[in-house]
C-alpha cells in the first residue's frame, strides 16, 4: 500500500504561481512512476505531468513550459511548479503513484480567477 497527502492548493490570479507537494509512504520502494492529473467541473480526469524513477518527464500539451515536475531521486514525494497560470487550469489536482497499482491522494483545489 502507498499513502499519498498532497498539499498546495490555492486561490490565485491569473499570471500568479503555485507549488503543489505530495508526499508518499508505505511501500515507496516500488513507485515507478508519480505524477499529477488533474478534474474540472464537467470533464474527465487528464494527465497533467508525470516523472518516472530514472527521472523521465512527461507533459500534457497545455501545460508544457509553464509547469514543471521536479526530480526526486527516491521518488517518495513530488513537486509541480505551476507558472502563468491561466483560468483553465482551475481543476482538482490528484497526485498519483503507480507501483503495480495506482495509488490516489485526495485532490487538492486550484482556483485560477481572470
Amino acid at each position: 500500500q502507498v499513502h499519498l497527502v498532497e498539499s498546495g492548493g490555492g486561490l490565485v490570479q491569473a499570471g500568479e504561481s503555485l507549488r503543489l507537494s505530495c508526499i508518499a509512504s508505505g511501500r515507496i520502494l516500488n513507485i515507478g512512476v508519480m505524477g499529477w492529473y488533474r478534474q474540472a467541473p464537467g470533464k474527465q480526469r487528464e494527465l497533467v505531468a508525470e516523472v518516472t524513477r530514472d527521472g523521465r518527464t512527461n507533459y500534457a500539451d497545455s501545460v508544457k513550459g509553464r509547469f514543471t515536475i521536479p526530480r526526486d531521486d527516491t521518488l517518495s514525494t513530488v513537486s509541480l511548479q505551476m507558472n502563468s497560470l491561466k483560468p483553465e487550469d482551475t481543476a482538482v489536482y490528484f497526485c498519483y503513484a503507480a507501483s503495480g497499482q495506482t495509488y490516489w491522494g485526495q485532490g487538492t483545489q486550484v482556483t485560477v480567477s481572470s
